[in-house]
């Protein structure tokens, strides 16, 4: 069976490659796990690079497939807790990290984009929560406040609300890439040299100004009943099966 998480170091860059081409790099729980693993010890790596596989998607979210077997609310708090300590993880990662983004990344994907300390993307980029259109489920309050950190409330609201996703142009204006590059190759020659620049700096000074950005988000409000609203729903096991059938889902609220 092939990886779908792969690890390499090489010239001291960490490289972390989503591994999934044919599912558009879709996570699953074993990979959320790999990640968070290497995040908390990148074996001697001074900064880490995540790309995803092929040049279609960074990662397309979460393996929707996993989702059939939730059955109680707490299936969906302990998701969302998973998410949460995933990308915690990665926040708190001790040397630089640098997402290189080609493609389509989008909720999962998205969020581990955002997690990262950097963030360059390929012009063919497309970055959102389509979750409103797909699965009627909801972002914890680390995510929004993620966003909201990244890209302000307002827009956060109106990507989520209309579905929609952000092309790389727009997502540089909007501060959420520093740099778009015109193909995949041209990108990732351009994350090995940011990573080798950032590398070469002060890492307790790197690592003191992310621990005090993630501090600023330190203090969250309790989030459990809006996850339960959305994944206990009609509507969330409607979009699951839409999804998978392929096919346009059919909200009703409840």
């Amino acid at each position: 069976m092939t990886d779908e998480l792969l690890y390499e170091i090489k010239d001291g860059i960490g490289h972390v490659t989503l591994n999934r081409p044919q599912a558009r790099n879709a996570l699953t729980f074993a990979m959320y796990e790999k990640l968070a693993s290497i995040a908390a010890d990148p074996q001697g790596a001074r900064a880490l690079i995540l790309t995803g596989a092929g040049d279609k998607a960074f990662a397309a979210g979460t393996d929707i497939g996993q989702f059939r077997a939730f059955s109680t609310p707490e299936d969906a708090i302990a998701y969302e807790a998973r998410l949460d300590r995933v990308l915690g993880a990665l926040e708190r990662c001790p040397i630089p990290t640098i997402a290189a983004i080609a493609g389509a990344c989008t909720g999962g994907g998205a969020g581990i984009a955002a997690a990262c300390d950097l963030r360059i993307a390929a012009a063919n980029a497309r970055f959102g929560f389509p979750i409103a259109r797909t699965l009627g489920n909801c972002l914890s309050m680390a995510n929004i406040a993620r966003l909201s950190a990244l890209i302000g409330p307002a827009r956060v609201t109106e990507i989520i609300f209309t579905a929609r996703l952000l092309d790389a142009e727009e997502a540089r204006a909007a501060g959420l890439v520093s740099e778009v590059l015109p193909d995949p190759t041209a990108l990732a020659d351009r994350a090995a040299a940011l990573a080798t620049l950032v590398a070469g700096n002060a890492p307790l000074t790197l690592r003191a100004t992310k621990e005090a950005i993630r501090r600023l988000r330190d203090s969250l409000p309790p989030d459990e009943d809006l996850i339960k609203l959305c994944y206990t729903s009609a509507d969330f096991r409607e979009g699951m099966e839409a999804f998978l059938g392929k096919r346009a889902p059919v909200w009703t609220g409840t």
